[in-house]
């Protein structure tokens, strides 16, 4: 049987200070949750391998401090980067009311070669707290934003429940793997044109 191909996929998650970025992605590599919060200082990853299709990805998931101060991370952060995670708290309005800066803030500094089709998705964390009682974003009000961005995937999450972290996550891999394949796709494409007798051939794989 042959090897299977190893994919390295570079993930991004922005947000808000405080809605749950790093306990998300400690639920998901590390099956962890603590009440106690520590801010990212700066930037930070952890990584994980699962299984898509039966293709072995390692997810690199990147970490960011979600305050301003820290925004000017460089592009060497943001550059590579295969799928973004936007992630919000649904009982801090304020939370939502940045995604469009963070979507922004990520879309220049990494400067994707096709803004309009890079893969984002959002994820409204903390939908734990007080049984749901404290919420102030609706979930319509979420999916209506996912909407003007293009129809981005929309996951509503609790770390700490860990509720749809999994699937989540799953969503990021499957969508960056398949932005992935475009761009090779792409690139392909450009060197140099293939011949007729080439293209009567098709495909040796």
């Amino acid at each position: 049987m042959a090897s299977r191909r190893r994919t390295l996929l570079k993930v991004i998650v922005l947000g808000d200070s405080g809605v749950g970025k790093t306990s998300l992605m400690n639920q998901y590599v590390h099956k962890k949750f603590s009440q106690q919060y520590k801010a990212t200082i700066g930037a930070d990853f952890v990584t994980k391998e699962i299984l898509v299709d039966d293709r072995l990805v390692t997810l690199q998931i990147w970490d960011t401090a979600g305050q301003e101060r820290f925004q000017s991370l460089g592009v060497a952060f943001y550059r590579g980067a295969d799928c973004c995670a936007l992630v919000y708290d649904v009982n801090v309005l304020r939370s939502f009311d940045t995604l469009d800066n963070w979507h922004e803030e990520f879309l220049n500094q990494a400067s994707p070669s096709d803004p309009k089709t890079f893969p984002f998705i959002l994820l409204g964390n903390k939908i734990d707290v007080d049984g749901g009682n404290s919420r102030v974003v609706s979930e319509k009000k979420a999916k209506e934003w996912c909407a003007s961005k293009g129809n981005i995937p929309y996951f509503e999450t609790s770390a700490k429940e860990d509720y749809n972290v999994d699937a989540a996550f799953l969503c990021v891999a499957k969508l960056a793997l398949e932005h992935d394949r475009d761009q090779d796709i792409y690139f392909q494409n450009i060197p140099e044109p293939i011949s007729e007798t080439e293209q009567s051939r098709g495909c040796a794989c």
